[in-house]
């Protein structure tokens, strides 16, 4: 029963375990890996206490299954593993001092001639219902997202935005990426979310914008093609917009 014998050290290494815990829960949490994440912890749980009592068959038995599905694993987990890692590179971005060593860029931010132009744009398709999807580029490359769709490479426009998005368009089907103060790309694919905790009522470009935001930093605005509706994603969490002013406002503090 050496297993009784509790220390100090014994204690941080349990606090240290059930942060980790903590953390990665927070993250996967809604998404379809989350029972795959509460089998491994039982898994690893049993584990300990059959090491603990000296049970050497179903201990390595169940050794043996952690680390055969080690690689599954990773393979499951790519999409979460893949946003953690992100989050604390961005974090650690936010660093004064990282910041200054790395002399990161500024975000690509509207200028207010830009943001006027987009915000007419977007009024008038929530108006006429017209579906839409914007992509607006602070500090991450999306380079894998414009690369899915036709360069364009022009000043951002209320009429260009608005023909873009016109149902007969060629370009209408898919995200407008805006980079600075220019339409870089149309008919973009962007990725979509697994998390299974969204409302039903959230379409296929709610999902996409909730997709994109969860693995970069850009904001997306997103005119629902059946209410008019508009919303603002960012970070993987959905804003109703009351007002055109509203929305403005929020895309002018970044």
């Amino acid at each position: 029963m050496e297993f009784l014998n509790f220390s100090l050290i014994d204690l941080i290494d349990i606090i240290l375990v059930a942060v980790v815990i903590f953390i990665v829960f927070r993250w996967i949490r809604g998404s379809s890996a989350m029972n795959i994440f509460i089998a491994i912890i039982i898994l690893f749980l049993v584990r300990v206490l059959a090491t603990a009592l000296n049970m050497r068959m179903t201990s390595e038995l169940l050794g043996a299954i952690l680390d055969v599905g080690a690689i599954a694993i990773i393979v499951i987990f790519q999409p979460e593993i893949r946003r953690f890692l992100i989050n604390i590179g961005r974090s650690a971005g936010d660093n004064t001092f990282i910041r200054r060593l790395m002399r990161r860029r500024q975000a690509e931010g509207l200028d207010s001639d830009s943001l006027s132009e987009l915000m007419l744009a977007v009024k008038q398709m929530a108006e006429a219902k017209t579906g839409a999807l914007i992509v607006i580029r602070r500090k991450d490359n999306l380079q894998s997202i414009i690369g899915t769709g036709d360069l364009i490479d022009a000043r951002v426009s209320q009429r260009l935005v608005m023909n873009i998005f016109f149902k007969n368009s060629p370009l209408h089907d898919g995200a407008m990426v805006i980079s600075g103060n220019r339409i870089v790309a149309a008919r973009c694919t962007l990725p979509n979310s697994d998390r299974i905790d969204l409302p039903a009522y959230y379409g296929m470009r709610h999902k996409a914008a909730i997709g994109a935001t969860e693995q970069c930093d850009a904001d997306v605005v997103v005119v629902s093609e059946e209410t008019g509706r508009v919303s603002l994603v960012q970070e993987g969490r959905i804003t109703q917009i009351d007002s055109i002013n509203a929305l403005k406002l929020k895309l002018g503090q970044q």
